[in-house]
C-alpha cells in the first residue's frame, strides 16, 4: 500500500538495487564475475533516483538489508595482486529470491520504478 504522499522510498531503492544487479547478470551472461556490482557500481548507476537523490535512502543501509533477507548474495572481493592480503571492494548479485522479489514488484504497480 503506497503512502499518500507517493510511494515508499525504501521499496522502490529495492528495487531499483533488483533491477540493476538483473541487468547486470543478464548482459553478462557466462561472465561470472561481470553478473556482479560493486557498491560504487551501484551508486553510480542510482545517483540520480529519485528515492536516493531526493529522499536520502541510504544505498549501503539498502544493500545491507537485502543481503540480510537472501535477496542478494555478497562475495568477497578479489585479493590484490600486489597486496594479496588486501581483498578488493565486495560485489553483488542477485539470488533466486531477489529475482522473485523483483518480479513480484513489477506485477504489483502499473509501471516499473
Amino acid at each position: 500500500m503506497e503512502a499518500p504522499d507517493g510511494p515508499d522510498p525504501v521499496r522502490a531503492t529495492f528495487v531499483a538495487i533488483l533491477q540493476q544487479l538483473n541487468r547486470a547478470e543478464s548482459l553478462h551472461e557466462g561472465n561470472a564475475r561481470e553478473q556482479t556490482l560493486a557498491l560504487d557500481d551501484l551508486e553510480r548507476n542510482l545517483r540520480k533516483f529519485w528515492a536516493v537523490d531526493e529522499r536520502g535512502v541510504r544505498l549501503p543501509h539498502a544493500l545491507g538489508l537485502l543481503v540480510r533477507n537472501g535477496l542478494v548474495r555478497a562475495e568477497l572481493g578479489a585479493p590484490s595482486p600486489k597486496t594479496p592480503r588486501v581483498r578488493g571492494p565486495a560485489r553483488y548479485g542477485i539470488t533466486a529470491q531477489g529475482k522473485q522479489f523483483l518480479l513480484d514488484a513489477v506485477h504489483q504497480t502499473d509501471r516499473i520504478a
